[in-house]
């Protein structure tokens, strides 16, 4: 029997789509820029714009008038330039001494913290007689990257010491800004104020402490520049909105459908390990989503999603990829409904900020896992 030697060059479309609203994320950015006063703001695109797709996002931005960005590492930041990116780039968790030559190539902003990374940059500066303005990580509470007071002295003088190098900025970093009622944050803006006041030419420094969280909740930790991440993608550090602000949007959703659905007796055992068994005739939808799409083995036996604008709660463990959804109470269900995982349907919706309740985590985390793993669509709703 011979092989067929037709072939289709088509690749199906999968049962998941995650559909990132540019249009949204344009207007929380207006929004927010907005909110900033005379702060200059920095968009945030690490982690792929928190699973969001982090060149189509800081595309949009840019022509929205961004003139700054932020990434973690030194790869994200080249993949940008590479994109036709050409605001300003910050780096902002260090880089590999022997890549230090790609922040002279590709114009792009280092934030430093010790200094193997400074002789690093200035041999590269000189080297390639490009000079370099670096931001200097100053650690008011965070307890992760930075110098502490006692070091910030030394530090300046040694940048201002090197070939090629110049201090550009100091930058900090909240621990608790999205608990407004821990007092932390307070604390870390009084440390972060105590590090400017040591600075010997303030006047020509940037310096920038204020995440999300300070940007909508601490006014006076906006400074010269906020770093905006979260917020960007529609949602509140808080985890609500409790400010007159105007509405963030949701900028991404995610949804699935019916593959199959069964009715079976009281006394049956759902998904592996049967941790779940039916005390009544029930009927259970099949979806084609699992822990392989950002779909949670955590959401076993407590999730929920939205089939026909009704809730329906996860039956049993959630697999690779699939899970059960208990359907008994809505009617009419069949094989290729829309099921909506995160977004709205009808009159309710399902958050980000929900989903993080049921598995204990944030907002952030349920973004990257659910963006990060499938294919994207990318829409101006608005």
């Amino acid at each position: 029997m011979k092989e067929s030697s037709q072939r289709s060059n088509r690749v199906p479309a999968s049962f998941n789509r995650v559909t990132i609203d540019l249009g949204a994320l344009r207007d929380n950015f207006l929004l927010l820029r907005r909110n900033a006063g005379a702060a200059d703001l920095l968009a945030m695109v690490k982690a792929d714009a928190y699973g969001h797709g982090m060149l189509e996002c800081a595309s949009v931005l840019e022509q929205a008038g961004c003139s700054m960005f932020g990434v973690a590492e030194l790869r994200e930041a080249v993949l940008l330039r590479q994109a036709g990116i050409t605001a300003s780039v910050f780096a902002m968790v260090g880089f590999a001494a022997e890549d230090a030559a790609e922040f002279c190539l590709h114009d792009i902003t280092p934030v430093v913290y010790d200094e193997r990374s400074l002789e690093a940059l200035s041999q590269a500066a000189v080297a390639l007689k490009k000079p370099l303005s670096v931001h200097l990580k100053v650690d008011v509470g965070m307890r992760r990257l930075g110098v502490d007071q006692a070091g910030l002295q030394r530090l300046v003088q040694y940048i201002e010491s090197l070939p090629g190098l110049s201090l550009g900025g100091i930058a900090g970093h909240f621990p608790s800004s999205d608990d407004r009622s821990s007092g932390s944050t307070e604390a870390c803006l009084a440390s972060f104020k105590e590090f400017e006041a040591l600075l010997p030419f303030r006047e020509r420094l940037v310096c920038h402490v204020a995440n999300s969280g300070g940007t909508l909740y601490y006014p006076e930790s906006r400074f010269d520049m906020v770093r905006c991440g979260i917020s960007l993608y529609g949602y509140y550090p808080e985890g609500r909105n409790k400010d007159d602000l105007g509405d963030l949007r949701p900028v991404l959703s995610f949804t699935s459908r019916v593959l199959q659905v069964k009715t079976v007796p009281a006394g049956c055992g759902v998904s592996y390990g049967w941790t779940y068994v039916t005390d009544k005739t029930t009927t259970l939808a099949v979806l084609p989503v699992g822990y392989e799409d950002g779909f949670s083995r955590r959401l076993s036996n407590c999730g929920e999603v939205l089939i026909r604008g009704r809730r329906a709660p996860v039956r049993g463990r959630v697999c690779m990829n699939l899970c059960m959804v208990d359907v008994t109470e809505i009617e009419g269900v069949r094989a290729g409904d829309e099921v909506v995982i995160l977004g709205g349907q009808g009159e309710d919706c399902i958050t980000a900020d929900e989903i993080a309740s049921r598995i204990g985590s944030i907002s952030y985390e349920v973004l990257c896992m659910i963006g990060n793993t499938n294919e994207r669509e990318f829409v101006f709703d608005s």
